[in-house]
Formats: structure tokens, sequence, C-alpha cells
């Protein structure tokens, strides 16, 4: 079954009693995971980092507004625990050593590395000696880049997981990728998902029919509300759509069709398909031609619909009403 993951974030805009709404409200949706990001911005950033998007308006640099996002360890042991009681995963990405060192502390199952961490050796190094699996983002990385991460991840003999992702905000569909689903299955022969920005089911959906193992979007309560992010997620009724489509999708795909076998349809076929037919009033005597056929339902009281080749040219040796079913008794 495909691993879903909400992606909260910064969602919760530093408010602990949003963060704690949105466990509740991805709890209903029937997602897998609900992740947000541990962010410390003293071990993680500078007064010198810029806004990717300069969206606040009481932040004056972003190393004021990851400071905002902080909780305290025991606020994030709560948010772990009520995920707990609700049936979530709780996963948090983090963005420096101290910030593994917190999650460690919460008790993480396992770690997803953003785009922008790929290349961070040391914190990859870091997550690798806590033993636990590890999804990673592919979003601004060359294959280049990826295959050394790899193998930095193989050498430590981590179990780990890669997702196809595009870090465009939001992402556009000529940006998708999804021709890298398989070629990362294909490449590196790990379990292998689609992170999206598109702020639309589809590309989830799409991915989900490629072999998605996991997948992993943000989420909001409206597009409309205050954050970097808000216009890229999906809603929580989007969020329940997804995860039903991906379920239906899952079932498919568990339940390959036989098409070299349809006896299963075999009283369906004889209501569907047709007999041969006259369209108009034939005389004994007549040749028939193409233009004298028509056909009817059911299947059964004429000449199968597909054998009509074998009486062209055909005497007929009694007369027919027009719309009478043609069998073969009706030829010498």
């Amino acid at each position: 079954m495909t691993f879903i993951i909400a992606e909260i974030a910064q969602a919760h805009d530093g408010s602990l009693g949003l963060a704690h709404a949105y466990i509740d409200a991805v709890a209903k949706t029937g997602c897998n995971a609900i992740k947000f990001q541990t962010h410390i911005a003293d071990a993680e950033s500078s007064i010198h980092e810029p806004f990717r998007v300069k969206f606040s308006k009481q932040d004056t640099t972003r190393y004021e507004y990851w400071h905002r996002m902080e909780f305290t360890l025991d606020q994030w042991r709560g948010l772990k625990t009520h995920c707990d009681e609700v049936g979530l995963e709780f996963i948090s990405s983090p963005f420096s050593n101290a910030a593994v060192d917190l999650l460690e502390k919460v008790g993480v199952k396992r770690y997803k590395v953003g785009s922008g961490e790929v290349n961070n050796f040391v914190l990859l190094e870091k997550i690798s000696q806590t033993g636990k699996p590890i999804i990673i983002s592919s979003g601004m990385s060359s294959f280049e880049e990826l295959d050394k991460t790899v193998l930095f991840l193989r050498e430590r003999k981590v179990d780990f997981s890669i997702l196809q992702c595009t870090t465009s905000y939001p992402t556009a569909p000529k940006q998708y990728g999804l021709n890298v689903i398989k070629e990362f299955k294909e490449r590196y022969k790990v379990p292998v998902g689609f992170s999206d920005h598109s702020a639309s089911t589809e590309a989830c959906i799409v991915a989900t029919a490629l072999g998605a193992e996991i997948l992993e979007f943000h989420v909001v309560f409206d597009k409309e509300m205050f954050g970097p992010d808000a216009k890229s997620s999906l809603t929580l009724k989007e969020t329940k759509q997804l995860v039903k489509a991906v379920t239906n999708i899952n079932t498919a795909l568990k339940n390959p069709i036989d098409k070299r076998d349809n006896s299963e349809f075999d009283t369906l076929k004889s209501i569907f398909e047709k007999s041969l037919a006259v369209n108009k009033n034939l005389h004994k005597g007549h040749i028939i031609s193409f233009s004298d056929l028509e056909t009817k339902k059911p299947k059964g009281f004429g000449i199968l619909a597909n054998e009509y080749e074998i009486i062209i040219g055909k005497k007929l040796t009694s007369s027919l009403n027009k719309f009478d079913f043609l069998n073969y008794s009706d030829f010498k």
C-alpha cells in the first residue's frame, strides 16, 4: 500500500494549538503520517539567510521566522503523543544536527530529509548514526548529486527511500517529472515515492498508478492562509479525496485483469452482443449483400455479427421480413 504523508511544515505559523488542530484534522483524512519541520534557528540559519518568498509582515529576516517556528522539547513530545493517540505516525524533518538530537528525544521512527539537505553530508551522517530509515527528497538534485548521496547512505548501510520532487511552488504540470519515478526505481533499486507541491490531486494520483510507494504533499485548512506554502497545498477535503483515490488505485493494481479469460462476462455478452438481421423485406432467392444487413440484440437469435462475411453472396431459401433475424437455416 502507498504510504501517505500529510506535510504541515510551517502551516501552524508557530502556534502550538494550530499544530495540534492539524493533527486532529489529518487523522480524519486516512493519511498514514503527518510531517512537521523541526527548526532551531541558531543551529541552522543566520541573519544573512534570504527569504525564498518574502511573505511575512512580522519577520524581518528568515532567521527570525525560523525562530518563531520553534517548539520546545516538551511541546514536540506533546505533538508526538497526540499523533500516537489518533493513529498517525509523527514525522519531522530536521534542518540541523541539533534538531536530530531533539527528535531522538521525541522518539521518531524515521527521518525525512528535505531537498535542500540532500548534499548536506554532515546532517546525513548525524541521521545515519541513529540507524533509522531515511526518506530523501530530490527536488534540486541532479543524478550526479543523488548518486553521491545514495553511495554515502549505502556505505553506512542506511535503509532509505527517495522521492521525485520538483522545488517549485506551486509546481506546474510540465514540472511534475513523473517519468523520474521509473528512472529512480531502475537506477537505485529502492522504494520510490513522489513529493508534490502542485496544489492539486492529479499528480499524486498518476504517481500512484506509476508505482509511487510514498506520497507527500502539503496540507492546509485553507489555501488563503498565511504562510509560504499555502497556495502549494491541498485542503483537508482534497486530501480525503486523494486518499480515497489512492486506496482505489492500490486495490486495482493488486487485482490485475486476465484478458485471456472472459468467462465471467458470458451472461452480459449474451445481452449486449447482437445477432444478424435484415434491414428490408427480402424475397426467396435473394442474394445477400452487406447493404441488406442490420444487427439486433440479443446474441443467439441469429448468426453472430462477427460472422457476417460468411453469408455475403449466399442465396435465401425463404423470404424474410424487415428486421427478421438471419440464421444459417435461411440459406442453402
